[in-house]
């Protein structure tokens, strides 16, 4: 039987997985809104937006598989903060992309939580156990 961490640990991985899929596929679908809010420093917009969407659904595939679990952690903690330069530039420059409303209703929080986003891919791949850890015996 799965111990209380690890069913929070598989609830939080499936959710997370759900969201960076969504993501990435919206990134394959509606690549402009994200050519939109992309810094003008990132090299080959297009490109990048195809290559992070990609990853994102394969990060997503292999949070889900045990042998790839924790680099899959890593590795959308580092595309989490990476992607905070796009995040701020949408919330300074008040880029409209409905449905997702130009205020800082949204924008504040959105911001506030990408330090979560990074948490949960490490918490929930098994790499780091903050808030909740582990007894050892």
């Amino acid at each position: 039987m799965a111990s209380e961490p690890d069913r929070r640990r598989a609830v939080m991985r499936f959710a997370l997985a759900a969201l960076y899929v969504a993501a990435g596929f919206a990134h394959l679908v509606v690549p402009d809104k994200f050519l939109a809010i992309t810094p003008s420093w990132v090299p080959f917009p297009g490109e990048v937006i195809f290559a992070t969407g990609v990853c994102e659904i394969a990060g997503s595939i292999a949070l889900l598989t045990t042998p790839l679990r924790r680099w899959a952690g890593v590795a959308l903690a580092l595309y989490a903060l990476c992607v905070w330069p796009a995040n701020i530039k949408h919330a300074l420059e008040g880029i409209d992309l409905p449905p997702i409303p130009d205020s800082w209703l949204y924008h504040g929080p959105r911001l506030m939580l990408q330090p979560v986003l990074i948490w949960w891919a490490l918490y929930c791949a098994g790499v780091i156990d903050w808030p909740w850890r582990r007894q050892r015996g």
